[in-house]
């Protein structure tokens, strides 16, 4: 479903010029949930916007792309691939027009793409995530985090995606609120046969929802592997073993232990 070969992305030029994704490739079946994990900066989301095209006049994209057989040139995408890939970002209060009602929001992907029974689709794709047609005139400052994020997917759902791409959805939100946008996805998920990419630093996360995931760091990927492997907590890489270890709490033991990857 999508197949990524040796993609670089660079910012900048000269002595500004940053290379923040190096030489990945990522292969995902339909279907399938992959994560993208690693610590801040080490070129997870930006993975995520090279693939859909929004480094334009940012970032040059290197490297072979390809999404359902598509083949992917440069920073251009075809309307048929922005119906097909949707995405839900990190923050749900700023990724929604503070101006415009949830029905504005939800309705507005419906409304590119020409499609048909847009008032009905609005109201299915709020009910899908959860929330009742009351909400449909309200504005974003209005409802909740955890209500603004079911109305950012409900955005990605509208168009009928095959592949959402979810970078960090619940980083934002209440520990009390977390598990129920993640039950949310993995329904969501299974009813409408999607492919997820997760971008999360919360490996917890990506064990729940994933079956495979890569291991990134300074824009390379450090390790692929299975989630299995995460959970027996079994990766083969230093780096895998050290964030794994970072990632059961604070110990102080384990700290002073930890070396320094270049």
């Amino acid at each position: 479903m999508i197949d990524i070969r040796g993609m670089d992305v660079v910012f900048g030029h000269g002595r500004q010029l940053h290379h923040a994704v190096r030489d990945f490739s990522m292969l995902i079946e339909r279907g399938q949930s992959y994560g993208l994990v690693g610590e801040s900066g080490s070129g997870k989301t930006t993975v995520l916007r090279a693939l859909v095209g929004l480094l334009e006049r940012v970032a040059r994209v290197s490297g072979e792309m390809s999404v359902a057989g598509e083949s992917l040139q440069g920073h251009k995408r075809s309307r048929e691939f922005r119906r097909r890939v949707q995405m839900v970002f990190q923050d749900p209060f700023g990724s929604l027009h503070p101006r415009h009602t949830v029905d504005t929001i939800i309705g507005e992907p419906a409304r590119v793409h020409r499609l048909d029974r847009i008032e009905e689709r609005v109201v299915q794709a709020l009910e899908e995530v959860g929330l009742d047609a009351s909400f449909r005139f309200r504005y974003p400052h209005q409802i909740s985090g955890g209500q603004r994020q079911r109305v950012s997917v409900a955005r990605a759902l509208i168009t009928e995606p095959e592949i959402v791409l979810l970078d960090e959805p619940t980083s934002a939100l209440d520990v009390s609120v977390q598990a129920e946008v993640l039950n949310l996805l993995m329904r969501l998920k299974r009813d409408h046969g999607l492919t997820y990419v997760l971008v999360s630093h919360n490996l917890a996360v990506v064990a729940h929802m994933c079956e495979a995931l890569s291991v990134m760091q300074n824009g390379g990927v450090v390790e692929t592997m299975s989630v299995q492997q995460l959970r027996d907590h079994t990766p083969s890489m230093p780096y895998t073993q050290q964030l794994l270890t970072a990632s059961l709490g604070y110990d102080r033991a384990a700290i002073d232990a930890f070396e320094e990857f270049a």
